[in-house]
């Protein structure tokens, strides 16, 4: 059957009216329904809504196909809908929708009409063939252009082949796709894999747990011979059978638009091994651990770390760029106030910084708990920011906010099948919110702050101590949270030294802020093996970080490695600034980095050579305990 038996001329709208995602379902279902295609549009429409609540069908690159299977179809159909200027469909990429497929698939719909459904969501993956669709100015093109593509993906389309042969590398590759309706991402998934295989000359087979049952099934044989298995699914898969092997398991709209990333983490052997009924396993919530507790804890880690590197790079580089123009232009009330540089300071610092650490706590949490983990990890995280808890009360936020909800969860699962239209829409943030933001409030924030007020006061108590020893402490401190409450206590010291005319402590606080950055950026460069690429680029933007004592260039490589990089920057941080305090170096400026190294008291030269060494001692530290990421 051709996909133009489904899509008709009267399924077909150029040029939609709508203004949102809501009503261009609501414009599409009417279209369906004035063409005779649905029993009863309102059930139609629940369906399609439902499909909605799992996860977005705007799948990115300008298109969305909003699908599903249910009695309310009177004949398996498509419609097509246009909007040249864009609408806001929440598709995957945030880029607006242009190109809408409404598949129409009936409960009692035939394995002919669910294979033609599937293929149109394949063509869609061509981006000459969007183009086309965008470009053409009658319905009659659309069905023309419809039809060639079709004819061109079945007449070179080769048998699919029933074994996964083995590749010169020696690595043999499998991959399950499937989505709840299995009508259109189990197959755009597939195919992304497949293509993006192809393109990078690996061998793969793809099983495919589609509406009309599995299709070209991984045998046992093939499970026991390949190297690394991707499961890119939001539904039940058979997963007993990859017990003992390297499983990578993931979202199905992971496998349509991150196909590279999967199977270059399946070729290069970083996919955790599977462990069945027990101790790794996939819960029903979506969760793995990756092989234990710890690389589970490592998982998340790294997705809210990798989600929140663009806020610190960029946000930090701004603020570099505002020190260009005076170390106090970004402030109204100083002589040398420049409104371009607060402006830069005010995207850089209030805003990129002020929503990296929610930004780290939400994307933890919905490593965790998928979607509903977000928005109680985004609001704990910034209520950690707002409570001077710092990245470590943001990093408590994250996880805190994933198990609740996947707690919340498990709670209503007895609920009856009436709610779950508004378990994740109402229960669930509702409940989670509340339960998040009451421990932030009362249990976690209270605490931190109270020992910041004591480490202010400890502080102060120490002024006329033994200088070095003071001068490692504040050093350490600043590298311990890297803009947290503990930071902050120094910082706090030090401006109050520098109005009582000390000038001392506050050049150990600057130059135990600068280390970190830097070391991670030295280790970078020298240790490259123990980073991943992500990592490295963003040692780049570490050398300029540092450079103007901006510390929370750090937090991304602390956060994803706490265990080995904190006790090294502290280290480094630690000697930096007791030599600073040894060569009797002053600091009259709060802050600047480079930019005031010229008015240090005593000797520049020396101050820039204990930064120097606290860096290097927190390289080669970070390069000795971290381990190599291929392991």
């Amino acid at each position: 059957m051709k996909i133009t038996e489904l899509l008709k001329a009267d399924t077909i709208q150029l040029d939609l009216q709508s203004s949102s995602k809501e009503e261009v379902i609501d414009e599409l279902i009417g279209t369906l329904d004035k063409a005779g295609r649905l029993h009863d549009p309102k059930g139609y429409k629940e369906a399609i809504v439902a499909r909605e609540e799992q996860s977005s069908t705007g799948i990115g690159e300008g298109v969305a196909i909003p699908h599903a299977k249910t009695s309310a179809v009177k004949t398996p159909a498509i419609a097509f809908g246009r909007s040249q200027s864009g609408l806001d469909y929440d598709s995957l990429d945030g880029q607006p929708a242009h190109l809408f497929f409404m598949i129409a698939a009936s409960e009692g719909a035939n394995q002919t009409h669910l294979e033609t459904l599937s293929r149109l969501s394949t063509l869609l993956m061509d981006q000459d063939f969007r183009a086309i669709l965008l470009e053409a100015s009658t319905k009659e093109e659309i069905l023309i252009a419809i039809d060639e593509k079709e004819k061109e993906k079945l007449g070179g389309e080769e048998e699919e082949e029933t074994s996964a042969p083995k590749e010169e590398s020696g690595k043999r590759i499998l991959a399950v796709t499937g989505c709840p309706t299995g009508i259109a991402h189990t197959y755009m998934a597939a195919d992304a894999l497949k293509d993006k295989a192809k393109e990078l000359g690996i061998s793969i087979k793809v099983e495919t747990a589609g509406s009309g049952g599995v299709k070209n099934k991984l045998t046992s044989q093939e499970i026991e011979e390949a190297d690394a298995i991707i499961v890119a699914a939001d539904t039940k898969i058979e997963m007993e059978r990859f017990s003992g092997k390297p499983v990578i398991q993931t979202g199905v709209t992971d496998g349509i638009r991150k196909p590279h990333d999967l199977l270059e983490k399946a070729v290069k052997g970083e996919a955790p091994i599977y462990k069945g009924s027990g101790e790794g396993a996939k819960s029903e919530e979506g969760e793995q651990t990756r092989g234990g507790f710890g690389r589970g804890i490592y998982k998340h880690l790294m997705n809210g770390v990798s989600n929140m590197l663009p806020f610190v790079i960029g946000g930090g580089i701004l603020i570099a760029i505002s020190f260009f123009f005076g170390i106090e232009s970004a402030d109204p009330a100083h002589p040398d106030y420049n409104p371009f540089a607060a402006a830069l300071m005010s995207i850089g610092g209030e805003h990129a910084f002020g929503l990296m650490v929610a930004v780290l706590a939400g994307f933890i949490a919905m490593s965790i708990a998928d979607r509903p983990g977000f928005a109680p990890g985004m609001i704990g995280g910034f209520m950690a920011t707002t409570g001077d808890a710092g990245f470590l009360g943001g990093l408590i936020a994250g996880f805190l906010a994933g198990y609740v909800v996947i707690g919340v969860k498990r709670l209503l699962a007895n609920l009856p099948k009436v709610f779950d239209g508004i378990k994740t829409i109402l229960f669930y943030p509702l409940i989670s919110i509340f339960v998040v933001g009451i421990l932030m409030y009362f249990v976690i924030i209270g605490p931190i702050s109270a020992f910041n007020t004591f480490l202010e006061g400890w502080l102060g108590g120490m002024g006329t101590g033994n200088i070095v020893l003071l001068g490692i402490i504040l050093g350490g401190m600043m590298a311990v949270d890297m803009g947290g409450p503990i930071n902050k206590a120094a910082f706090t010291f030090g401006i109050a030294m520098i109005e009582a005319g000390n000038f001392g402590p506050h050049a150990a606080i600057m130059a135990g802020g600068m280390v970190p950055p830097l070391g991670l950026a030295l280790a970078t460069t020298f240790f490259k093996s123990k980073f991943t690429k992500d990592e490295r680029n963003a040692g780049v933007s570490n050398y300029f970080l540092g450079s103007f004592f901006i510390t929370e260039g750090a937090i991304p490589f602390a956060a994803a490695d706490p265990g080995r990089v904190i006790p090294s920057i502290v280290i480094g941080s630690a000697t930096a600034g007791g030599l600073a305090m040894f060569f009797n170096a002053g600091l009259p400026a709060p802050h600047g980095g480079i930019f005031v190294i010229p008015t240090i008291q005593g000797s520049p030269l020396a101050y820039l050579l204990a930064i120097v060494i606290g860096a290097v001692v927190t390289a080669l530290l970070v390069g000795f305990w971290k381990k190599p990421v291929t392991k």
